[in-house]
């Protein structure tokens, strides 16, 4: 079992689950970027559909028009994952707006789990940071419930095989134990990741999303490089992620 555990922790395979395309770009390109250059295989998992991203000024709000949100949305997290050197993305499709920590979506997550078994997770919070400004895109209800569903995915689903059996008796998916859990947006940091030589990379991946930063890119740009670098100072570096980390023992 202690031969088992470490050779699984030295398999450089990483996965992101996110709610939707962009939302990796904002909190862990950086890090998904400095990974990829260090050798790991890396893996996005988004949730939604991503057919509620169209703009805030739209009339036509018809099921056509979301499809057509949704597929310019999926093209633009692929562009993304290429800048970033990711491996393939993998859309679980539930709709945008609406998503729950449902056992279906539990399911859907360890079945991602268990084909790639990463090593790192990335996820979003299940948790709100209560401060001042409480109402920001980070505490949106489907990256709440995209966090909460991962976690619960991690432990005990992923490497329990009573958990979902059907994914062991009629896919052969094996149970898997993750090692070490990156939490985005949590109430508490405890990690950080030194970006500076690849803040260009998150920089680019951000502009994939043509259809959600393309107007007001300069500005963007300014304000993640600032955040980037607010981080950074915090810890010593130039530019910086942070995440809550956790191990999985």
């Amino acid at each position: 079992m202690a031969q088992q555990s470490e050779q699984q922790e030295q398999k450089k395979v990483a996965m992101v689950v996110v709610a939707h395309p962009d939302d990796a770009e904002f909190d862990g390109a950086g890090t998904v970027a400095q990974w990829t250059r260090e050798g790991w295989e890396v893996y996005y998992v988004i949730c939604t559909d991503a057919s509620g991203g169209g703009s805030d000024d739209a009339t036509d709000i018809s099921q056509e028009a979301r499809k057509q949100v949704s597929q310019i949305r999926m093209e633009e997290q692929r562009s993304a994952a290429r800048v970033l050197g990711v491996k393939d993305v993998i859309f679980l499709g539930y709709p945008d707006g609406q998503l729950q920590p449902s056992i279906a979506l539990r399911r859907d997550i360890v079945r991602q789990l268990r084909t790639y078994q990463p090593t790192r997770v990335i996820c979003q919070t299940p948790e709100r940071s209560w401060h001042p400004t409480l109402i920001v895109p980070r505490y949106h209800p489907d990256h709440l419930a995209a966090g909460q569903a991962t976690l619960n995915a991690i432990y005990p689903a992923s490497q329990n095989p009573w958990d979902f059996p059907e994914l062991f008796l009629e896919e052969g998916l094996k149970p898997h134990k993750i090692s070490e859990i990156y939490i985005t947006g949590a109430p508490t940091t405890n990690f950080s990741v030194d970006i500076s030589a690849v803040m260009d990379e998150k920089v680019a991946a951000l502009k994939s999303h043509a259809s959600q930063v393309g107007e007001s890119f300069s500005e963007l740009e300014k304000f993640i490089r600032q955040i980037g670098a607010d981080i950074g100072q915090k810890y010593g570096y130039t530019y910086a992620e942070e995440f809550h980390r956790a191990e999985n023992r």
